[in-house]
């Protein structure tokens, strides 16, 4: 195996935008495109998870990338390698800038999906400025209480061997990932401000702890789409991270 490819995040990670990710967490169209032009100026990427994406979000990834948007399809493939390649090679002709796929999969799935990006790739390669997917592979699910530590390392290790891009997982999980963090974008999900419900996750942390344990992107949703005021607790979060930095 090797893990030395170059780190495969392209935007730095300068501000505290550059690093969010903005969990749209919906079955409404509109209701997820006003929330994400409403929050703009705070978060560079929007998550379109799999509920979102069967409600329509193949229309809505335009309307987010035209806001200014990277756009993450979290559709946690995971079926036979020859249909997950073919799916990721039509994500792959998308304005998508990540995709997920479940590293329960294995390996030959895993290699799937980075063949069908590759030829979604391929395909676009007369276009002056042709969309790149970066595929991310899921290790464990934040809503699991209890995570195997020879699991977790296997599928991390697959994720590489595979040529994946990153892995998404949990913070705590990150500890057992530093010997690839110069291969790998690590992405954190639930992400939490202090005093938040922590609802139908188990491993969840704040944004600090997330980074100060290895995260490069933090997936944050309900913390701020369902404030009473989004605009204000986007600001919070944007000074949680200043404030301890």
């Amino acid at each position: 195996m090797r893990y030395d490819r170059p780190f495969p995040l392209d935007t730095p990670l300068d501000t505290p935008r550059d690093r969010l990710v903005l969990a749209l967490d919906t079955h409404d169209l509109d209701a997820a495109a006003q929330m994400a032009r409403l929050l703009a100026e705070y978060f560079r990427v929007a998550k379109v998870g799999l509920e979102l994406y069967c409600a329509g979000g193949f229309e809505l990834i335009n309307v987010l990338a035209d806001c200014g948007y990277e756009v993450f399809c979290d559709l946690k493939l995971h079926d036979i390698p020859n249909t997950v390649g073919r799916a990721a090679k039509v994500i792959g002709k998308l304005r998508v800038s990540y995709l997920t796929v479940h590293a329960a999969g294995g390996l030959r799935m895993l290699q799937a999906a980075v063949e069908g990006l590759a030829a979604a790739h391929s395909s676009q390669i007369a276009d002056e400025s042709p969309n790149r997917t970066q595929l991310l592979a899921v290790t464990v699910l934040t809503s699991e209480s209890e995570v195997s530590q020879n699991r977790l390392i296997q599928r991390i290790e697959l994720a590489v061997e595979a040529g994946c891009n990153g892995i998404v997982c949990a913070a705590p999980d990150l500890t057992m990932a530093t010997r690839f963090a110069d291969s790998l974008i690590c992405v954190v999900p639930g992400i939490r401000l202090p005093g938040d419900s922590i609802d139908d996750q188990r491993r969840v942390a704040t944004p600090r702890e997330a980074i100060d344990a290895g995260a490069d992107l933090l997936v944050v949703g309900r913390s701020v789409t369902r404030a009473p005021d989004p605009v204000a607790a986007a600001e919070s979060l944007h000074d949680h991270l200043r404030s301890s930095a």
